[in-house]
């Protein structure tokens, strides 16, 4: 089993990074006792604690791991930062990712060519030959038609290199949203009801 999790902070202060280190930390030492493997995919410090980690948890024993955490954790806590800081209560989120979908590359397997007369400049002759391709990417239903040269084989090549463009694009705004959906789940922490609550310096379970 893998799952992808992020702790955040929430672009929330310093004391909201400094509970999120503490969060990672005690994760791992219980990933270590459940025979877990832990694996950082991504770390975003603040000065110098990490305002979110987004890690993989690889192991059979996941669910039992992800099932205690998943959702707000708050830490009452004087700041340690600035003592006179009226704010006890700093709060983090531990959520799991969707996984990023593969990028779509393109396999000529995937590709179906339908040949055709082409009916550009050329005269008489280009249309005695059907040189022109269309190509289907069948995973996608991306699709493109390509009369530029007189050979079928460079129609194709260039029916090839054109479906590759698509799939790219694809492939940037699927990674935009992705990231937009990150940000979103980042900033918008619900505060209330949190599934585990820990107390002062030694960050400590409240049971």
């Amino acid at each position: 089993m893998e799952k992808i999790i992020e702790i955040s902070s929430g672009r929330g202060p310093k004391e909201c990074c400094l509970a999120v280190q503490h969060v990672f930390q005690k994760i791992q030492k219980e990933a270590e006792v459940l025979d877990l493997k832990i694996i950082i995919n991504e770390k975003d410090v603040q000065d110098p604690f990490p305002s979110s980690v987004k890690f993989k948890i690889v192991g059979k024993n996941g669910p039992q791991l992800i099932s205690r955490w998943l959702g707000v954790v708050l830490w009452i806590c004087r700041s340690p930062f600035r003592p006179n800081h009226p704010r006890k209560n700093w709060f983090v989120e531990v959520l799991e990712l969707d996984p990023l979908e593969e990028n779509v590359g393109l396999s000529e397997e995937d590709v179906q060519f339908q040949t055709m007369r082409s009916s550009g400049a050329g005269g008489q002759h280009v249309n005695k030959v059907s040189s022109a391709v269309r190509a289907i990417h069948l995973p996608s239903g991306h699709s493109v038609q390509v009369m530029d040269s007189r050979s079928q084989l460079q129609n194709k090549q260039l029916a090839l290199k054109r479906l590759s463009d698509l799939l790219e694009s694809d492939n940037k705004q699927g990674e935009a949203l992705y990231n937009k959906k990150r940000w979103n789940d980042q900033v918008n922490i619900d505060r209330g009801n949190p599934v585990l609550i820990f107390e002062g310096d030694k960050f400590k379970e409240r049971k």
